[in-house]
């Protein structure tokens, strides 16, 4: 019978769900179970595709063209296993789904109401995506006592009464503060959640005590007089310094042990830890390091900065970097606090101090805020050594710099930008236009994974062969290179000759099933290294197996380093 862990959150939200999630999904396959990992989002959005990203973070993408919040982002990473899109559960998504089937009949001579029909259907989701492992580990967003969440914790508990006990694991991850004014740890909050959840009918089996520093006796104590909790099952989760610590802090409290023996389940394998050991120590090494700048624009929020919108590229980098024996410094520039019209030679730019960096990140993004500042970027990047690696928009305003600088197409931009543009270099196809023009904006962008043609004798074909990424159609004998996508907008067809005469070389494409030919990857085959993808690269990236356009980079970016 298929196990289902639940995790819930107390107190406050953004102290690690997901990552105790990723962290006990990571312990259990590595005991030799199939494990997947599902988040439930209470929002009445579908997906997370239309969130802002300084609220929620990045928008993950799955190869089969998932909108998802990030949390599946943490999950892939740390199993090293592709999740699907129906993975990610939402509020949006079942009250739809219940209200079609009502206008379809399928509910004819009854009442439609929140019993049983919400919450059947939030359990079918639940068991469709954990059909064929062994256990299934669900993340619930928000915190207990939400309105919002109330249904799935409903549902949490109805499946628990439909399987029995020995199916269904309740796990609270909840927050331990420490006021500067007491410097005492305080549990009255974790108590207080554990109170609403229990007004829930459910009883946390486990409760994972987040905090700053680990967590003293006295404390545990009063957490197991109050929570009715074994102490054994209160495990300590302070902070550390490289979240793929977390499993290994779990299993020095043996919380794979007792969850196995809570759930009545055998262990299929020996664990071990050695390689993910030996991983953390090269992220966690002192010595060599690198400093990027990753020039975004969505690094503000009200008063505070933020760069979950960047998560998955800090990781990717730090994978990378890791991977070469090097560490990585990232320096977050905001493109639209760059004041470039101040500079009239970038070589001598006072707007960031460029050389201070080995090499420079420009990430995805919309609409027109900070793109002057992106350009300014690139354009220094170009024109020096400096070490540049465009993604998705990055590859995009790469094109217009190139297209202004190099290719007499004066004033060329994005029509995302300036729709008036005599040289629209980037622009919407003609797919694209027809569902913006009916108001189809959910969903609707080139979405998923896609296999790009590569040139076999570029540098992003080598790249990708390097790192055993490179596949041979046995049809054409083409070299394909799969990655995933999120946009609207592609380089312009019409002005590729023009700007391959110029000297950019275009390394990859997809061609679309009418034959329009879809620019993947660019790069400058003079420069130490200019390389730029439409796809996201930084979604397919491990800390055992980071992805061969940041390896790239970063080792670009090591030998900058050496003579900077």
């Amino acid at each position: 019978m298929q196990k289902y862990i639940f995790v819930v959150g107390g107190v406050v939200s953004g102290i690690g769900k997901g990552i105790t999630t990723a962290s006990v999904g990571k312990i259990l396959k590595n005991y030799g179970l199939t494990v997947t990992l599902i988040k439930i989002d209470p929002y009445l959005n579908v997906d997370a595709g239309t969130l802002r990203p300084t609220e929620h973070g990045e928008v993950w993408v799955t190869e089969d063209g998932g909108e998802i919040d990030q949390d599946l982002g943490t999950y892939e990473r740390f199993l090293n296993q592709s999740m699907p899109k129906k993975n990610s559960i939402t509020a949006g998504q079942i009250y739809a789904a219940v209200i079609q089937k009502e206008r379809a009949g399928d509910y004819l001579g009854k009442t439609v109401q929140y019993v049983p029909h919400i919450i059947d259907e939030i359990i079918a989701r639940i068991k469709d995506a954990a059909a064929g492992y062994d256990v299934a580990i669900i993340e619930i967003g928000g915190t207990v006592g939400d309105y919002e969440n109330m249904p799935f914790l409903f549902a949490a508990k109805a499946l628990e009464q439909e399987l029995g006990r020995d199916s269904v694991v309740h796990m609270l991850v909840s927050y331990l503060p420490v006021p500067h004014h007491l410097e005492e740890m305080k549990t009255k909050p974790t108590q207080q959640a554990v109170r609403l959840l229990r007004q829930e009918g459910i009883v946390p089996d486990f409760i994972i005590c987040r905090s700053a520093q680990p967590m003293d006796r006295e404390r545990k104590e009063k957490m197991q007089i109050y929570a009715h909790v074994p102490p054994e099952h209160i495990i300590d989760a302070p902070d550390v310094d490289q979240i793929y610590q977390i499993p290994l802090n779990f299993e020095r409290q043996e919380l794979g042990r007792k969850l196995l023996q809570r759930l009545k389940i055998e262990s299929c394998s020996a664990p071990n830890w050695s390689g993910w050991q030996q991983q953390i120590h090269a992220l966690t090494q002192k010595e060599r390091r690198i400093a990027i700048a990753i020039v975004g624009k969505y690094l503000a929020s009200g008063n505070f900065s933020i760069a979950d919108s960047y998560v998955s590229i800090a990781h990717a980098c730090n994978h990378a970097a890791a991977a070469l024996g090097y560490a990585v410094d990232i320096t977050w520039v905001d493109a639209q606090k760059m004041v470039h019209e101040q500079c009239t030679d970038i070589s001598t730019c006072s707007c960031v101090d460029w050389q201070k960096f080995d090499g420079i990140i420009v990430p995805g993004g919309f609409g027109a805020s900070g793109v002057e500042g992106k350009l300014h970027a690139i354009a220094y990047a170009r024109q020096t050594t400096m070490p540049f690696l465009g993604i998705c928009y990055g590859l995009q305003l790469a094109v217009v710099e190139f297209a202004r600088s190099k290719s007499a197409l004066h004033g060329a931009h994005t029509t995302e930008v300036d729709a008036a543009t005599a040289y629209p270099v980037i622009d919407l196809l003609p797919l694209q236009k027809e569902l913006l023009a009916h108001h189809d904006i959910g969903g609707s962008m080139r979405l998923g994974a896609y296999a790009a043609v590569v040139d076999p004798a570029s540098k992003v074909a080598a790249l990708y062969r390097g790192a055993r990424r490179i596949e041979l159609d046995t049809q054409t004998g083409d070299s394909l290179v799969l990655e995933r996508h999120r946009h609207r907008y592609e380089v312009n067809p019409t002005y590729v000759p023009a700007l391959e005469a110029a000297g950019l070389r275009f390394s990859g494409h997809y061609t679309r099933h009418d034959g329009t030919r879809l620019m993947e990857f660019l790069e400058l085959p003079e420069h130490p290294f200019f390389v730029a993808t439409q796809a996201h690269p930084e979604f397919t990236s491990r800390l055992a197996d980071p992805n061969p356009l940041f390896t790239g980079f970063m080792q670009a970016s090591i030998e900058r380093l050496k003579t900077r």
